[in-house]
């Protein structure tokens, strides 16, 4: 097992893709540091599944962040996956929503990315990966600070990578369309507000419309092409964004 021993601090890892994530990591041998939000019964039992260590850093505090990486010290595997979601006209957009969305998608990365890279350099090894969106590389109504912060994370695995390009670290971004997750779920009662549709209209019209497979991405699958890019086999692959999205950016 090649990532046995491996540490990896994934964030948003709590529910949803990033303990999808987490999960297939654990399976590999790769310790696990959790963080998220939840009902703290709920995270002690994910503790225990994945004989992980839990920080619950809010990653909207830049001081927050930069206390959790100190505190669990060096991690050779980076999973930035944390993220929010509004779904408004711009024109109606709360402005401290978008501002909370460009800090947790978009800013949280670049401080955990900062703390993290020092030790992956001195080590000659380390995987970033951020979790971006089809939204990365499309865009869709009523979600301007989603489509910015996803646009963003993009441009900035891309630098990443080449920066690092010769210290044996790699950065991707992973792209997925529609997951069932309690992010997509969560917006679903905005979309209907916005659109003046009900709930199905919503799933079959709106976020289904978008993927030719007709099918929501499974967590299980981002969890797997994680795993692939932190492999022995994907060391020469960095500055990609990698769709997995049933078809949907094809079009």
């Amino acid at each position: 097992m090649f990532l046995k021993g491996k540490r990896a601090l994934v964030t948003g890892s709590t529910s949803g893709i990033g303990l999808a994530i987490a999960r297939a990591l654990h399976e590999e041998g790769v310790e696990i540091v959790l963080n998220g939000l939840g009902n703290p019964a709920e995270i002690t039992k994910l503790v225990g599944e994945l004989e992980a260590q839990f920080h619950g850093a809010n990653l909207l505090d830049p001081q927050e962040i930069e206390a959790m990486m100190r505190e669990i010290g060096p991690v050779d595997i980076l999973v930035n996956n944390a993220g929010m979601q509004h779904v408004a006209p711009v024109e109606d957009f709360p402005p401290e929503k978008w501002d909370a969305i460009i800090a947790l998608n978009l800013t949280a990365a670049f401080h955990t990315t900062r703390f993290a890279i020092p030790a992956m350099k001195k080590a000659g090894w380390g995987r970033i990966i951020n979790t971006a969106s089809a939204h990365s590389l499309t865009a869709s109504p009523f979600k301007s600070a989603y489509n910015a912060s996803k646009h963003a994370i993009a441009g900035f695995t891309k630098t990443i990578a080449l920066e690092l390009a010769q210290t044996g670290v790699t950065a991707n971004c992973i792209s997925p369309g529609y997951v069932w997750t309690p992010l997509i779920e969560g917006q679903i009662p905005d979309t209907m507000a916005a659109r003046g549709l009900t709930r199905e209209q919503v799933i079959n019209d709106v976020l289904l419309a978008k993927q030719p497979t007709k099918k929501f991405v499974q967590p299980e699958e981002v969890g797997a092409l994680a795993v692939f890019l932190c492999r022995k086999e994907a060391g020469n692959v960095t500055g990609a964004n990698w769709s997995i999205d049933g078809g949907w950016t094809a079009e």
